[in-house]
């Protein structure tokens, strides 16, 4: 009896093994996700003893079930008895983050600084460090690249001899000769900064800084930059100009355009870091120069940026900074023969508005919006469409209907189908940024021929238009406005027009709520039942049976049943199917 029990309780241990030994990868990936349930049918002390130690010493298995294990691992600090026992879990983890499957060491790492929360003081300085410093001084890059991601998550809470070790340690990282060992410390050399004291910052961590800022390896110099932000956001103003400003101008004009695609892309967080003076001296001119680069993706990095870098700028140098060197590259970029360029420029120059003020607007700024409505890639025209309203605000409607509706006119009728698809699918966008009583005046007529354009696929995005305009503008301009136009093309000798009816108010139903539905909409679509298309008819069929699942049961039966039952003796085939289908439903 004491044998059956003893196995018993060895059961959980003994299933895991079966399965972690069984062919089949997704039993195996299984058995790793339920190893909290097994701990907690141990018990913290077998937890302990048995099932930590088997992971730790028998786990050698595909990736992904080790990654499984490691984001396991990091919520096992109550399964074996809380964080007085939290050490533990370091030998398994500390396994994983040394195997060579990059995205496994991550997850080790990353369960590692979640466990490294759980220890007290004390055992950071007995267990973590040791840990640190043994993946730190490890024979392979794949261990040292797993301690750059430590130093941060323990350094503040331990004492100033190990603090010093630490350190030390970091900085014999930064300069090991496997550029992936640099790479991966100067990814984390921002974070560890902002852990580490001003005078130590100084001391030891801004040379290294400097180091891996003129790296062999763009792949370095580029994480550098990273690394700038976090710096120059802990120094005190008066030590940026001579401790972060030498290597930033550098990286500014590095060879790479990788990497001065990441200072554009960064522009802004360096902007509020290094503060207002620096800006003014040295950012604008470096900004300037990115604007102009010979690269695309550099360019269009920091196209992106326009807007945002303008309202960070000083007040007192702002109009004059955005005229005098922003705006001309700006003119250069709205013709730059990239797509993406001029994409990422269309998305924010019509922030500018605002800080130019009316008249500046006017006179600078609308001639690029009027000549990137009429570029030629369908991005570039979006993204100014669909950023109007800024200007707006700033120039007035009346200003902004005589210089921009003709060009949005234009592209409404473009010959090209998808121009049009693109200018419909944002015209709720326009028509909620230029008012209901601009939109009756000016698109309304242009929206209703929409349903009536030659391609399907045009008129269907004008069935949808309508629906968004509903929501946008209310049932009442919709019955005033909308739905008389869209029932009298009922009338249409065009049987295709009719058709578009019936999608039309298929698509309103939705909104139309049920007494306009009743009022209106049903009689409409009972008098299309005895034209004579059948296609016509078997879409009757089809909006009846969408219209009964809205309306009363007295109108189901009193109007809907009986058109029904007439169609469902139609002698077309498609049509008696439809009504049938129909029927079922009422």
């Amino acid at each position: 009896m004491a044998a059956e029990n003893q196995d018993d309780s060895l059961y959980p241990i003994a299933v895991l093994i079966d399965e972690l030994r069984n062919e089949d990868l997704q039993l195996r990936l299984n058995s790793i996700k339920k190893l909290s349930t097994i701990a907690l049918a141990l018990g913290v002390t077998r937890t302990r003893t048995e099932l930590v130690p088997f992971l730790t010493d028998t786990i050698y298995d595909e990736d992904e079930v080790l990654l499984a294990l490691a984001e396991q691992l990091a919520t096992f600090t109550p399964l074996i008895g809380g964080p007085e026992y939290v050490n533990i879990l370091i030998p398994p983890l500390e396994s994983l983050a040394t195997v060579e499957e990059t995205v496994v060491r991550d997850k080790a790492v990353e369960s590692l600084r979640q466990i490294a929360a759980d220890h007290s003081n004390a055992d950071l300085e007995n267990y973590f460090v040791p840990l640190v410093k043994r993946l730190a001084q490890g024979d392979w890059f794949t261990t040292k690249t797993s301690a750059c991601g430590l130093f941060a998550s323990c350094y503040a809470r331990v004492n100033n001899t190990i603090k010093a070790d630490l350190r030390s340690a970091f900085k014999t990282l930064c300069c090991d000769e496997t550029p992936m060992v640099r790479r991966a410390a100067t990814g984390k050399l921002g974070e560890f900064a902002k852990t580490v004291e001003i005078d130590n910052l100084k001391a030891d961590i801004i040379p290294s800084f400097q180091s891996l800022a003129v790296d062999d390896h763009d792949s370095v110099r580029l994480l550098a930059v990273e690394a700038c932000v976090s710096i120059a956001g802990i120094l005190p103003d008066s030590d940026k100009e001579a401790l972060i400003m030498p290597t930033l101008r550098n990286v500014a004009q590095d060879k790479s355009w990788r990497v001065r695609y990441m200072v554009a892309d960064k522009i802004v967080d360096l902007q509020k870091a290094l503060g207002p003076e620096l800006s003014k001296v040295d950012l604008v001119p470096a900004y300037f120069q990115l604007l102009k680069d010979v690269e695309s993706e550099v360019k269009t990095a920091a196209a992106h940026k326009v807007k945002e870098f303008c309202e960070g700028l000083p007040d007192d140098i702002k109009e004059q900074a955005i005229m005098s060197n922003i705006l001309p590259c700006v003119k250069d970029l709205v013709i730059d023969p990239n797509m993406h360029v001029k994409s990422a420029l269309a998305g924010v120059i019509m922030g500018l508005a605002p800080m130019l003020g009316k008249d500046n607007t006017i006179e600078h700024l609308l001639p690029l919006f009027l000549t990137m409505l009429k570029d030629e890639f369908p991005d570039v025209r979006l993204n100014i469409i669909s950023n109007i309203d800024s200007v707006n605000k700033v120039i007035g409607i009346h200003q902004l209907s005589q210089s921009l509706l003709p060009a949005i006119m234009e592209l409404a009728e473009d010959p090209k189908w998808r121009v049009r698809l693109a200018i419909i699918e944002y015209m709720p966008l326009l028509a909620g940024q230029l008012g209901v009583q601009f939109f009756d005046e000016k698109l309304n007529q242009l929206c209703m021929s929409w349903l009536v354009d030659h391609v399907y696929a045009i008129r269907e995005a004008a069935a949808i238009n309508l629906k968004k305009l509903i929501e946008k503008f209310g049932l009442e301009w919709a019955q005033n406005t909308v739905i008389p136009k869209v029932l009298a093309m009922a009338k249409d000798t065009n049987y295709l027009h009719r058709m578009t009816t019936l999608f039309t108010i298929n698509t309103m139903l939705d909104v139309a709520g049920p007494e306009i539905t009743a009022q209106f909409i049903l009689p409409t679509v009972v008098g299309l039942a005895k034209d004579n298309v059948a296609n016509v008819r078997f879409n009757v069929a089809k909006t009846l049976q969408k219209i009964a699942t809205i309306l009363d049961p007295n109108s189901i039966q009193g109007t809907i049943k009986p058109c029904l039952n007439q169609l469902n003796t139609d002698i077309d085939v498609d049509v008696k199917y439809f009504a049938g289908e129909a029927l079922l439903v009422c």
